[in-house]
């Protein structure tokens, strides 16, 4: 039987918390500011878009110790259990000296107002710790979640250029006392399962996926959180009642990835950071659009299974998992099932997913020899935002250059996310031409009603979701060069 614990443990900064009144829906950001006085990480948009609110959590993994940035607004207090979180004041100075990240963004004018510079120099402390000399390309990747109305981000980005002129990362506390942290986290460890509140406002850490499986019999309605970069927005922005709520973040158990005759299977509790080191040797085009999900917290928070099992008609990385075949395995108690991915989409706001069940990993099929694989996501700015259509094809000609077989999956362009059949069949068994393309543009009809919201028109949406399909013939029928090119291919 499952020992039964009725507090959270967790470090912050270097004091040992033990929380027993936590409420289901309670963010980390109201309890380091209102608990704990701790205005130093601020509240900006309140849905993990501006990155003010960024703190770091360092978490065992079975590689040791991680750090990575996270937006404390969208993250549950209950899911902190065993981990440790790292304000900005940890950077308090030393001998009268401020840290390396601080020194740089006073000394390269880093900062004007001040209200975002907490949140950029926490995430600039993420980087240092990980690559203590990054290149541009990387350092832009590290704040893409920080936003800045006064500077330009041009100062911030030589701050962080330099903030290894000012001290070694190898010296820093969260590198010397690595150790002792780690340590202490691991005797946090008991193997029990964490159940605090009543009634109404109940929250569960399960203390492995068996007992998740078990949890979730007795507790079918209960809100599964894993990263809560969507549940998150339920209760800051929808004012929701998420409880009872089970948290998964932890499951180490979730976060297994195998491969096995060409089928890479993804825990459902990989995150996007995770899936992306994963990813980028094996299906660069998935790796390239994970980084346009979010920013660098929001990737470090969400999961792959996550933005599976939500059913989001936008959700980014169904559509070129359906194109590339993707099957799920759906475990409830100890039985499971194996269904494909498209299959799991019902409707909108409906997934094949019983009462008690719960995705517990997405098996996908590795683009075969010789395939054109291609996912583009159409969005108002490049970077952290959300999607107006989304396309992933998946294409593999004959030796005379018909079409053996093509998958076109979109999203925004349904109530969930959906193959275009009719596209496809138009377009199955002809020549790769241009002729072949424009004659199955008038299928699109067929496939979608596309709707019209404030990302764009449904108008707009038919339209750019054609494109992409010419687009995509343009990028595989020997064009020397992709028809998007980015500011530093081009450099």
């Amino acid at each position: 039987m499952t020992a039964i614990r009725s507090e959270i443990r967790f470090i912050l900064n270097g004091e040992e918390v033990r929380l027993a009144e936590v409420a289901p829906d309670e963010t980390l950001l109201d309890y380091l500011r209102l608990r704990r006085s701790l205005t130093g990480t601020k509240e900006g948009c309140a849905e993990g878009d501006c990155g003010a609110c960024t703190v770091l959590v360092g978490r065992l993994t079975p590689d040791g110790l991680v750090y990575e940035s996270v937006n404390s607004c969208i993250r549950f207090l209950g899911s902190l259990d065993g981990t440790h979180v790292v304000t900005v004041e940890h950077l308090a100075p030393v001998a009268g000296r401020l840290h390396p990240v601080q020194q740089a963004m006073v000394d390269f004018h880093g900062s004007q107002c001040g209200f975002c510079t907490p949140g950029f120099v926490m995430s600039l402390y993420a980087l240092w710790m990980q690559d203590p000399k990054p290149s541009d390309r990387r350092i832009e990747k590290a704040l893409q979640g920080n936003l800045c109305r006064c500077t330009g981000y041009e100062a911030i980005v030589r701050a962080a250029r330099a903030i290894s002129s000012y001290g070694d990362a190898n010296d820093d506390p969260l590198a010397a006392e690595r150790a002792e942290i780690a340590g202490r986290l691991n005797a946090m460890r008991d193997g029990a399962r964490v159940e605090i509140g009543t009634g109404s406002k109940r929250f569960f850490i399960p203390a492995s996926v068996d007992d998740l499986a078990d949890l979730l019999e007795t507790e079918p309605k209960a809100t599964i959180v894993a990263g809560a970069t969507d549940v998150g927005l339920w209760v800051t922005k929808f004012m929701r009642e998420i409880a009872p709520v089970v948290f998964i973040g932890h499951l180490d158990e979730l976060r297994r990835t195998s491969e096995k005759d060409g089928v890479l299977s993804i825990g459902a509790g990989v995150s996007y950071t995770e899936a992306f080191r994963l990813l980028a040797g094996r299906v660069p085009a998935l790796a390239t659009l994970i980084d346009r999900i979010g920013g660098e917290q929001v990737r470090n928070m969400g999961t792959i299974g996550g933005n599976i099992a939500n059913g989001s008609p936008i959700g980014d990385t169904p559509p070129p998992l359906i194109a590339l075949g993707a099957t799920l395995t759906l475990r409830k108690g100890r039985s499971r099932r194996t269904i494909t991915l498209e299959e799991f989409f019902i409707d909108y706001g409906k997934q094949d997913r019983r009462p008690g069940e719960f995705v517990e990993a997405v098996h996908v099929p590795l683009p075969a020899a010789g395939s054109r694989f291609a996912i583009y996501k159409v969005t108002k700015r490049r970077d952290e935002d959300i999607t107006a259509t989304l396309g992933a094809f998946n294409l593999m000609l004959d030796a005379s250059g018909k079409v053996e077989k093509i998958r076109i999956a979109y999203g925004g362009m349904a109530a969930t996310p959906k193959r275009a059949h009719a596209v496809e069949a138009a377009i199955a068994g002809k020549p790769w031409t241009r002729e072949t393309v424009d004659a199955a543009l008038a299928e699109y009809e067929r496939d979608f009603r596309p709707l019209t919201d404030m990302r764009a028109s449904a108008d707009y949406r038919m339209l750019a979701s054609k494109n992409l399909l010419v687009r995509f013939f343009l990028e595989t029928s020997g064009r020397a060069a992709p028809v998007q090119v980015g500011r530093y291919e081009a450099a």
